[in-house]
């Protein structure tokens, strides 16, 4: 019998080299694709050959509600106006326990945009915020 950890209801806690973003709520984007180039073979009219040429990394999108964490997200944009520097980003999943369900490391990330809340006294909703980051792919999991 093996124990499984699923994530039904997770977290996702940021890190941007040893700075802690905090936790988010959503994370969207994790992901890539390879760019396929078509060929055809001259004569051979039966298939047309399909060759990787690149993977390309899509933008991960995580939002949350306001927290005092909110703070570091602007210090960091504040930062990039000195020089762009890149970082190496790990988001965890985690349970509401604080169980690791899966971990991602990115590297060479930048931030891309930042969002921050549509603030109106005529609907009551919670206040968030979403950055979303770009990155140039997964680097291996430690130890593996």
């Amino acid at each position: 019998m093996t124990d499984i950890v699923e994530a039904v209801a997770v977290c996702f806690v940021v890190k941007i080299d040893d700075e802690n973003l905090g936790a988010f709520n959503s994370c969207e984007g994790l992901g890539c694709e390879f760019v396929m180039e078509q060929r055809e073979e001259g004569g051979n009219n039966g298939w047309v050959w399909q060759l990787p040429t690149r993977i390309k990394y899509s933008n991960v999108k995580l939002s949350r509600p306001v927290t005092k964490d909110s703070a570091k997200i602007a210090q960091w944009f504040a930062g990039m106006a000195a020089g762009v520097r890149r970082k190496t980003a790990t988001i965890e999943a985690r349970t509401l326990e604080g169980a690791i369900v899966a971990r991602w490391s990115l590297m060479d990330v930048v931030p891309v945009r930042w969002s921050g809340p549509q603030l109106n006294p005529d609907t009551a909703k919670v206040a968030t915020e979403t950055i979303e980051l770009a990155h140039h792919g997964f680097l291996a999991p430690a130890g593996g």
